[in-house]
């Protein structure tokens, strides 16, 4: 049986460069990324599942992808990864394709499921569900409508309110905001993409946006800005009956 809580590690926006040692604005991605991996696990040993939130690489290159598997392996937990603007989904199934660290959309525990969704326009920053990705979510929900539900998506389903970030959010959040709500379910939604923290809430949904793994955007800025803030990731604990705990961590790297 199942222990509670569940406890799930969201990691986000690593961009990770072609080369070990690479740096994207000053920031050497793949250590920091290592950093915080190794300092969330050491601190949430009883850790069920690790979520990796798209923009796992900046520009998709298959030995970026095995680095990335190679140290969640060390790990053996099981993880999930699903692609951001800057992946490439197909690479990134040929890599994470074992039962411990794949890219699965519906993963099941004994009160809860998460369904994660693809987010990505092929060539665009800007993120939009297609038709198919919102078929699979109402599916999921109808199919499974007794548990929980955590939805997992890259970009932002809410504006953030910085004016450069929000031209990128889901273009067609307010269909997908239209269809959950006939399921009271969805507890919680995550996100990556906006370098950032954003806890509001939404239809009785609680709306999660994480800091990315490497460098943070600066919070309601017009123009695109990178601020000082550390590292990060999210801890989330979900209950049986529909409670959800959710802390950020920053790590200084």
């Amino acid at each position: 049986m199942q222990p509670y809580p569940i406890v799930i590690l969201q990691l986000t926006d690593l961009h990770i460069l072609k080369e070990p040692g690479n740096t994207m604005s000053g920031v050497d991605t793949e250590y920091t990324f290592k950093q915080v991996l190794e300092y969330a696990l050491a601190k949430h040993k009883n850790t069920d599942l690790i979520l990796l939130t798209g923009d796992l690489t900046q520009d998709p290159h298959k030995p970026s992808y095995q680095r990335i598997y190679q140290e969640l392996k060390k790990h053996h937990l099981r993880s999930i990864c699903f692609p951001g603007n800057h992946d490439d989904l197909e690479m990134m199934q040929q890599v994470f394709s074992d039962e411990q660290i794949n890219c699965n959309k519906h993963i099941k525990f004994k009160d809860w499921q998460i369904i994660c969704l693809n987010s990505q326009i092929p060539g665009s920053h800007s993120g939009r569900l297609n038709a198919d990705e919102l078929d699979f979510l109402r599916t999921t929900l109808d199919t499974q409508a007794d548990l929980n539900t955590l939805v997992a998506v890259h970009h932002h389903p809410v504006p953030t309110n910085s004016q450069w970030m929000d031209t990128m959010l889901i273009e067609n959040s307010d269909e997908l905001f239209s269809l959950l709500e006939n399921y009271p379910q969805v507890k919680v939604m995550i996100c990556g993409h906006i370098h950032q923290q954003l806890e509001i809430e939404k239809q009785d949904i609680a709306i999660l946006g994480t800091p990315s793994t490497c460098f943070q955007f600066t919070p309601q800025k017009k123009d695109y800005s990178v601020d000082i803030t550390d590292p990060g990731y999210r801890l989330i604990e979900l209950y049986p009956n529909g409670r959800i705990n959710s802390k950020i961590y920053y790590v200084p790297c």
